[in-house]
């Protein structure tokens, strides 16, 4: 089992979350999916928590996790295999996709999932090069009765604090309203994904409403070159 970013500890991890969870937001009562970010937990789990807390009381047969590959470029979309954490294996749908054997923007998601809907089984879905036509093919596919679908995505990296708090305002924008004809303004690790995310909100009538914004500048002090995170439930 590979940890990196988040307690090796099932008690460590449990507290956490149970921190991260414990926030109020107000939402609609259906939710079908969230946008969070994936970076080690001390920098971007409370704002990830922020939008899984809405999930609290929630049940759904299935939960598809889309995330950028960091490790490994390809066009299309891959799968990860068996995913084990301190919450012990997760239940991955079966599926017949090509398989990836680690990628941190989906597993940071999987000990957030276990806990707040531990009989959920999970498709966790590596998305690389696609293109906005193919982005839909996705969404048309991918959009099934009683799933929810979370988008992992960081925002702007390694800027001045005022310059990324700048385009990340920008990047929120372009996802809260839909903006297809500005996606060359959105800066995210996880713009593939971000595209079927968007694709699924257009096709289905969501609204992708902004629970959390922050950058690690707010968490560390460290303004120098910070990376921007953001969660959003739709």
């Amino acid at each position: 089992m590979v940890v990196e970013w988040y307690p090796a500890s099932r008690a460590e991890l449990n507290f956490m979350l149970e921190e991260y969870l414990n926030n109020k937001v107000k939402a609609t009562k259906n939710i079908h999916g969230l946008i969070v970010p994936h970076a080690g937990y001390e920098f971007s789990g409370a704002i990830a928590g922020k939008a899984y807390s809405l999930l609290k009381g929630k049940k759904y047969d299935k939960v598809i996790i889309l995330g950028p590959s960091h490790y490994k470029g390809f066009k299309g979309i891959k799968a990860l295999k068996e995913i084990i954490t301190p919450f012990g294996k997760a239940k991955i749908t079966k599926n017949d996709y090509e398989k990836l054997d680690y990628e941190h923007s989906i597993q940071n998601q999987f000990p957030f999932i276990q806990k707040i809907l531990p009989k959920a089984e999970i498709l966790p879905l590596v998305v690389g090069q696609i293109t906005l036509k193919e982005a839909e093919e996705y969404a048309k596919k991918l959009i099934t009765p009683n799933t929810l679908f979370i988008i992992s995505t960081d925002l702007s990296h390694f800027l001045p604090y005022a310059i990324a708090e700048t385009a990340d305002k920008k990047t929120i924008n372009i996802i809260a309203t839909l903006d297809f004809d500005s996606l060359q303004d959105l800066d995210a690790c996880g713009i593939f994904p971000l595209l079927i995310g968007m694709k699924i909100c257009e096709l289905r009538g969501y609204k992708p409403k902004l629970a959390e914004y922050k950058n690690s500048g707010d968490v560390t002090g460290d303004k120098n070159s910070v990376v921007g995170y953001a969660s959003f439930w739709f």
